[in-house]
This record gives C-alpha cells, structure tokens and sequence, in this order.
C-alpha cells in the first residue's frame, strides 16, 4: 500500500534533520514501528525508532553533531540513541535475521528495509514512512499493516509457526498489544491462526529469560483493561508458563448444592477496578508516591499507573486454592489467605526474578492486609481499628483502600451498594482518626536509648516491652500520642516491673 503521510505526523523538525543526514552520508532512512503505528491511531508518541540501509551508529552520530546532542552508542547490538526536544530517537541498520531452534538470540546480517520489515513481530508494527527527499512521507507496508490496523488486527508478516518459534516473547506481545490497542472505541484481537500457533508453540516460553516475560507482563498491567491480557494467556496456555499460581484460581467446586466464586475471574474483576479506580484517582490528583530523598522521605503526586499497586490485586486472593475449606453450615471458606498470600509473594516475585525490595514489600503488605478495612465494613468502625489500620498501612493506606473497594464485588447489586456506602463510613473514619491522632507514619515518643538512660539499664528485653506497650496504649486510644502522656504511662508500667528512674 502506497501512500504519502507529512501533515501532523512527520512534521517534527527532528525529521528533516535526520532526512538531512541522511542524504549527505548516502543512505536511506526510514522511521518504523511503534511509532508509525500511533500516528494512524491519533496516539502521540515521543519514541521514535529509525532504521537505516546502512550503519545506524554513524547516522545517529552525524544526526547527534547537528543538533549538539549525546549519543548513546549499543556496538554490541548495531543501535544508537539520543534526546532531542523531549523526543527519544534510536537508530539501528536494516538487518535480517534467521534462528536455531535452542535458542532465542538471532543470528544477524545486514539487510534491506524488506529484510528488517519481515523480521517483525506484526503488520502494525512492519509499517515504515520514508524520509528520502523524493518520496519523503511515503508509507511503505507490504504487509497490509494499515488495513489490519483499520481492521484492530494483530498478524504476524510471517507464518505464526516461524514468528513465535523464532522468538516466543512474541506470544505474550501479541497478548499485550491486544490488551493495550483495545479502548471504547475498538477491540483488537489476534487472528485465528495465531492464537493457534501460541496454543502450539506456547512450551517454548521455556527458553526466555524471567526478566524478558516480566517486562511484558509489567506493561499488559498498566493498561487500562489489564483482565483481557490474562484471560488471552489463559485461553492459549501461556499462564501455565507465566503465572501458574494465577492459572490455579480457576474452577468452582460445588458441595451440598453450595459453590463458591471463580476465583480467577473475581481477581481480574478486581484488577480492572483498581485500573479504573487508580486512572480516575491520578486525574484527580488524589494519589501520592513516597520515596526517600537525601535521607528524607518526601513525596510526589502520581501521574502514572503503579504497577506494583496492579500486581497486589493480581495477587490478592493468590492463597485461596491452599486455604480453600467446606463447612457444612457456613459453607466454603478461604481462613487466613491474606496471610498465606503475603508469604507466597517473596516466592513468586523470586521464582520471576522480580525484585524483592521494598517493592516486593509494599505487595506483601497490600495482600496482608486487604481484608482489613473490609472488616470494619462488615463490623464497628472503632477509633482503635482505624489508628491500627492507619499504623500497620502507613504511607500505603490510600492505595490499600483503593485495592479493598475494588475488591467489592458480588452479582448482587444490592449487597454491593450497602458494602460501599459503608465504606465510605471507613474512609471518613480514617481521615478523621489521622487528623486527630496522625498516627500513619506513627513514631514511638519513646525510644531504647531514653529508656535506658532513664533507668540506668542496659539493652534486654524490657526495653522493648515497654515500647510496645507505649505504642499499643496510644493506638487503643488510652493515652494521647504525645511524649508526655508516654513518658508518664511508660514510667507507671516500669514501676510496676521494678524499674525506677536513677536521676
């Protein structure tokens, strides 16, 4: 298909320049990809890919001297990068390439802008517009590429066999760009064959690195409807290879006439809330992301999705098949998956080589404690449960309530409503508790080192007995948190240990 494009897509000055450079090193230029793809789906991008018939590196670099910016040069895979005016552009050679079947890393040689479309991963992305002075602007796509995009179709150029069999890291982006291509106004979807192709090839996912499927699996979450990724995993396989624990959710179990929930189907229900949730929240500017900076904790407002916030609610209920029990007169009964749950997780992010930092922690935390506010739903919200929810959450608080509504659901409607009216009760409740008793980033008045001044002691266990019994009379409310109110009650709890000042 043949057809000139400039207005609103290639009328970035960045352009003429590399099209500049280009003419004067002798080579064709041509920008490809991503790129291509989100101009024809009024989705503005700021990465650009541009391949060249001939070296990528030497283009980059002449593009680098005439707008006075850093290259960033990759010898060891051909390709090069710089910044200009906010815009990231990376420049590689046309190449193509061919595979062994043990292994997912190609064997590489210079090629046409032919060569380097077929060696794709689909037509959306094979399209290319030229930059060569006599047809600048010409869209060049053997493939149908446009047709398919019009259509909302993922192809590969190829046979699927070939594609996937190449490189199966092909699977779960044909999955992802399903997933995020999909909006209100049109649903993607990957054709027949290759939906058949990954149920054939999907064992080949044996042979890609943990890092690799996370990075993908990390971009299907951000996306405002991340359910449709995991059900194409499931429908074709791949979880059994991605996320076997999450693949374990599936199936009712019916005893005495009584069922429980889907579990893998509530979980994605809760999934796609928090995205909707968590997207309504950042254009409201209500969500905040802490950090520490030179040793002090500060604080953002977050203007992008937090995958690790995603990966809580794909994890939430992760425990339940362990946990699951039948009870002939309360029926089917999941006791205490939150906490089998927050110990599964440090094994799977280990078992995906994910890291197992505070990020792993902050998940552990959401999952240990995603039945807590939905307790005081169902129960009195005390001024003593809310200052202990407030403690154990701390700076998470407003992302584990977000998890916890989205966690409401049920086909009763009527039920559903009820749960939320009161928790909005809760979340009141927890600003009015913070304000009064700021208790979310609670600090004990009372630290080791006062204790054993005061008492003249040396570090054992006492120390740490009246700290918690400081922390617990302020979190029940029987003391304010002040450092008088815990000095006078921590002192009446040592007398009564036999401790007493020596000054």
């Amino acid at each position: 298909m043949s057809a000139t494009i400039t207005d609103g897509f290639l009328d970035h000055r960045i352009f003429h320049i590399i099209s500049d450079a280009a003419a004067e090193l002798g080579v064709r230029a041509f920008v490809i990809g991503g790129y291509v793809r989100d101009c024809f789906l009024g989705r503005r991008s700021k990465d650009i890919d541009i391949v060249v018939e001939g070296s990528g590196i030497a283009l980059a670099e002449a593009v680098g001297a005439k707008v006075h910016s850093n290259v960033s040069v990759f010898r060891n895979f051909g390709t090069a990068m710089l910044r200009f005016q906010g815009i990231e552009v990376e420049f590689v050679g046309a190449r193509k390439e061919s595979y062994r079947r043990d292994s997912r890393k190609p064997i590489v040689e210079d090629g046409t802008l032919e060569d380097d479309q077929l060696r794709r991963d689909f037509t959306i992305n094979a399209m290319a517009f030229s930059l060569q002075k006599e047809d600048y602007g010409a869209l060049v796509d053997p493939f149908g590429g446009i047709r398919d995009l019009a259509a909302g179709i993922i192809r590969t150029p190829l046979d699927p066999d070939t594609t996937y069999s190449d490189d199966p890291l092909r699977m779960v982006r044909a999955i992802r760009f399903a997933t995020k291509l999909t909006d209100g106004q049109m649903e993607f979807r990957i054709v027949d064959e290759s939906l058949d192709s990954i149920r054939r090839n999907c064992s080949r996912m044996e042979i890609l690195s943990k890092e690799r499927i996370v990075d993908e699996l990390n971009k299907i979450l951000v996306t405002p409807r991340p359910s449709i990724g995991f059900r194409l995993m499931d429908q074709t396989g791949l979880l059994d290879y991605v996320l076997p624990q999450l693949a374990g959710l599936k199936g009712v179990e019916t005893v005495d006439g009584k069922g429980h929930k889907d579990n893998f189907s509530h979980t994605l229900e809760v999934l796609d809330n928090v995205a909707a949730a968590e997207e309504e929240a950042i254009g409201l500017g209500l969500l905040k992301d802490y950090f520490f900076e030179d040793g002090e904790e500060a604080d953002a407002v977050r203007t992008a999705p937090n995958v690790w916030l995603r990966w809580a609610a794909l994890l939430h209920d992760i425990a339940k098949p362990a946990t699951k029990r039948y009870d002939r007169e309360l029926g089917w009964t999941f006791h205490g998956h939150e906490v089998v749950g927050a110990r599964m997780v440090p094994k799977i992010f280990a078992g995906l080589k994910m890291p197992l930092n505070e990020k792993m922690k902050y998940v552990q935390k959401l999952v240990n404690l995603h039945l807590r506010p939905i307790a005081l739903v169902t129960e009195e919200v005390t001024d003593s449960a809310v200052r202990r929810l407030l403690f154990d959450a701390g700076n998470d608080i407003d992302d584990l309530m977000l998890l916890c509504n989205a966690d409401i659901t049920s086909k009763n409607q009527r039920k559903v409503a009820r749960l939320k009216a009161n928790f909005e009760l809760v979340k009141a409740k927890l600003v009015e508790v913070e304000e009064k008793d700021a208790v979310r980033n609670f600090k004990n008045p009372i630290t080791g080192d006062y204790v054993m001044e005061l008492f003249g002691i040396e570090p054992c266990n006492l120390i740490g007995q009246l700290k918690e019994g400081v922390k617990n009379a302020i979190l029940d409310g029987k003391i304010e948190n002040t450092f008088e109110a815990a000095d006078a009650f921590m002192r009446e709890q040592a007398a009564g240990m036999g401790l007493f000042p020596v000054r």
